[in-house]
This record gives C-alpha cells, structure tokens and sequence, in this order.
C-alpha cells in the first residue's frame, strides 16, 4: 500500500473527503516525524513507538574490496509495534499462509 492508498483507506473508514484525510495523514506523519527528529518518543498505545536512536561511529568493510571503511556516527528512527499490532500481524499472517 503506498500514501496514495492509505489516505484513501483513511478517507472510506473515517468516511471524509479524500482531501480532509490526506490532511489529516499529512499531519500525523509530520507531527511524528519532528517530534522523533527532536529526540522524543512517540507512543501510540496498541500499535508502537517511534523513537531516534543512535548508531555509533564504525569501521566497516567493502565486500568487494576488503577495504575498510570508517561510517561516521549517525541517528536513525526506529519503530516497536506495539503487542496488539504484533497479534494481527501473527493471527493475519496465519491465515493468509494457510489459504
């Protein structure tokens, strides 16, 4: 599913004009995106949190090469489902691999 897509899932399940839930998708998504930007975690109760983490300076290796590399430091979002979203995933995944 791409935004295009879930806004229109968005607009049918909320039953809003395609335009309202698009702004309302665009803010969400914006409203976590610079809240994790600024180091916050954001947590949705069911579903999972987004946070910032850290990843350290490193030495790394090409694998074509064998030459080592230095990747400098950098912070990166991650996302947790939450257990309610693991369950649906898990019962969802079950029957779709059985059908």
């Amino acid at each position: 599913m791409n935004k295009r897509e879930f806004i229109a899932a968005v607009a049918a399940k909320a039953k809003l004009p395609k335009n309202e839930a698009a702004e309302v998708v665009n803010a969400v998504l914006d409203v976590i995106a610079n809240t994790v930007a600024t180091g916050e975690k954001v947590s949705i109760t069911g579903f999972g949190s987004f946070e910032q983490v850290h990843k350290p300076a490193r030495a790394a290796r090409n694998p074509t090469t064998g030459v080592e590399v230095k990747v400098a430091e950098s912070w990166a979002p991650k996302f947790r489902p939450g257990s309610d979203f693991k369950e649906l995933v898990n019962v969802t995944g079950r029957q779709v691999a059985n059908r």
